[in-house]
């Protein structure tokens, strides 16, 4: 058998193992019997438990980005495009639990060097997403011109959301990926579009909240609450 398919497949009985038992826990005994193949050999394919476990690591964030970026492409807008990527990245975490276990709640308790592997990984997605709230503010047609700052900011809050979200999902196992990324587009995109329109909210002066106040000219959100987003309307429009 070539060595890519076997290291494939040493792979794939690693995830569930160290997803089911945890890493310290994990024994490449294990692996390797379930895998039907010697230890000695795990050790030459991938030199440690580390490496192993390294390797499980990259391999599954290689997949999360390129189901985002899969997604992604040739959607027509970048706000569809968001759409899309973060179904992908939902549907991923329901589909792949051991992976998303792997990356999201082991690794970053373990080595430095798997740490780091986390946060290149974690830039990887960042950049996708990043990627697209630059572009839908280029796109947008609204008066108010927003740093890459800013951009920045939107794409660090909707990536942490994004992360918060996976363990919320598992406690709510009857709402679909799509649901939970509407619910966020409605929190986060259509936020970002009244931003872009001209609305900035800020605490009415009387509030005794120190901050500044909001602009003259610029509607404010201190009058009637508006109804609450149904979660199930597109955001589009």
């Amino acid at each position: 058998m070539p060595r890519r398919i076997r290291e494939q497949q040493i792979i794939d009985v690693a995830v569930q193992v160290f997803a089911r038992r945890g890493y310290h826990p994990a024994s490449v005994d294990e692996i390797a019997e379930l895998a039907g193949i010697s230890k000695p050999m795990v050790y030459l394919y991938l030199d440690s438990k580390e490496g192993l476990f390294l390797a499980c690591l990259r391999r599954e964030a290689e997949r999360l980005v390129a189901a985002f970026q899969g997604a992604a492409r040739d959607v027509r807008t970048p706000e569809l495009r968001l759409w899309a990527g973060l179904s992908a990245f939902f549907a991923f975490v329901a589909e792949h639990r051991d992976s998303w276990v792997v990356l999201h709640r082991q690794a970053s308790q373990l080595s430095e060097a798997i740490t780091a592997e986390v946060a290149q990984a974690r830039r990887a997605v960042m950049a996708e997403v990043a990627g697209l709230v630059r572009d839908g503010i280029g796109e947008a047609p609204g008066p108010v011109p927003v740093a890459d700052e800013e951009a920045d900011f939107v794409a660090h809050a909707l990536v942490g959301a994004a992360d918060s979200l996976t363990d919320w999902m598992e406690r709510h196992p009857g709402e679909s990926p799509e649901r939970v990324t509407r619910r966020l587009m409605n929190m986060v995109w259509v936020g970002m579009r009244n931003v872009l329109a001209g609305e900035v909210w800020a605490p009415p002066a009387d509030s005794g909240v120190p901050g500044p106040a909001a602009s003259a000219g610029t509607p404010g959100t201190s009058g009637a609450p508006r109804a609450p987003a149904d979660p199930d309307r597109s955001v589009q429009g």
